[in-house]
């Protein structure tokens, strides 16, 4: 049987727990499945975070690339786009790029690349990386910007002509991630300042274990309300047991609680009072989205794509990066403040709706997709129907 919605592949490099990752899988669950067929293609592997697709019919191919160089999977990658015959191919990040030359030897005629954000500056910045997202420009049809700050270094630093570039941000499942009730608000025990992030050096949770000491010092370890207050880190990395030696140093580990990699996020973020963003480098972060559509204001690193989720005092503040007497004060701020509190709460729930829907998201995407088929005189592809199982190539 034939199904003639064109199939977009998405190429990831690992399809886990992730921002990138996240938006991949919001992307296929909020598109129209009458519109579009998607598919998964992942350069190493993919864990459970999978079952995240609730759409059946999405196949997700792990070519279990081998670490540093390994050739073969360039053949794995062209066997699956020879077998599924996509109508575009939809990379994401220098991770990927170079997948945008085997889909053009396997003659798949829409190229898609976004660009999500980096895991320093120095990515952007980086001679190598910049010659080689020049060297494959010419193969990619339209790129996807998640913020302005990287629409403007694909236009500066790589030469993509402004036609070829459409900024697009995630979106946020509102419903999903929805503020606590005011029953469950009143009766917390403890005011808890929260941040969600892997534990690498990019996201600078130090400085934030930095900051909350000074806020302990300066407030005397109570919020207004006579609260305690404790800081709680969600998240799994490398640097966990380096953090938690940190915390003990500074005479925190008391009021601090690491939780891990968690699956529960809509739950956790309901408990929180107040959420820290304090990374040296952003894309468009989901986890601000996230924090906004629960209500939460954010205390937020002025990096990337920060500015153009939090708005200062309307749904957060935006602090220095990687100064943690700035970031204290924010803290203390809020702390001291529940009518602040309460307004940016608002502001950030009223942003999410307003202008970070997944629908909207998805919408834009789509659009995107059909503009460039239509631009390539391409008609959906007659193609065998895909079923939702897992493929190893």
């Amino acid at each position: 049987m034939q199904d003639d919605r064109p199939l977009i592949a998405h190429v990831v490099y690992r399809l886990d727990t992730g921002g990138l990752e996240n938006g991949v899988v919001n992307l296929i669950n909020a598109s129209d499945p009458e519109r579009f067929r998607h598919g998964v293609i992942c350069l190493t592997g993919y864990t459970d975070f999978r079952a995240r697709i609730r759409r059946a019919d999405v196949p997700v191919a792990a070519l279990d690339k081998r670490a540093g160089k390994d050739p073969a999977h360039y053949l794995r990658l062209a066997r699956v786009l020879r077998s599924w015959r996509p109508a575009i191919v939809h990379t994401r990040n220098l991770g990927t790029l170079d997948a945008q030359l085997v889909a053009a030897l396997s003659g798949v005629r829409g190229r898609v690349h976004g660009e999500h954000g980096w895991e320093s500056g120095a990515d952007a910045t980086n001679p190598r990386s910049r010659r080689l997202r020049r060297a494959l420009r010419p193969l990619v049809h339209r790129y996807i910007a998640l913020s302005k700050e990287i629409e403007r270094y694909l236009r500066t630093a790589v030469g993509v002509p402004p036609s070829r570039i459409r900024r697009i941000c995630n979106g946020v499942d509102t419903e999903r991630f929805r503020p606590a009730g005011a029953e469950a608000v009143a009766s917390r025990e403890r005011f808890t300042i929260g941040t969600v992030g892997r534990l690498v050096p990019v996201k600078d949770q130090v400085t934030l274990l930095r900051a909350f000491a000074r806020t302990l010092a300066t407030t005397g370890g109570v919020a207004e309300d006579g609260r305690p207050l404790e800081l709680v880190l969600v998240g799994e990395g490398p640097l966990r047991e380096g953090l938690e030696t940190k915390a003990a140093e500074l005479g925190i580990t008391h009021a601090c609680r690491f939780l891990g990699s968690r699956s529960d996020l809509p739950a956790l973020y309901r408990e929180m009072d107040l959420f820290v963003l304090p990374s040296v480098a952003e894309g468009i972060s989901n986890t601000i989205l996230e924090a906004m559509a629960s209500g939460l204001p954010v205390a937020a690193s002025n990096v990337g794509g920060n500015p153009e989720l939090v708005e200062d005092n309307v749904n957060g503040t935006l602090v220095r990066a990687g100064s943690d007497t700035a970031l204290a004060g924010v803290l203390t701020a809020y702390a001291r403040d529940a009518r602040r509190r309460r307004a940016h709460a608002e502001g950030g729930r009223r942003r999410a709706l307003e202008r970070f829907s997944l629908g909207g998201m998805a919408r834009q995407y789509e659009e995107a997709y059909a503009e460039l088929l239509e631009a390539r005189g391409l008609r959906a592809a007659a193609a065998p129907a895909a079923g939702g199982t897992a493929v190893k190539e």
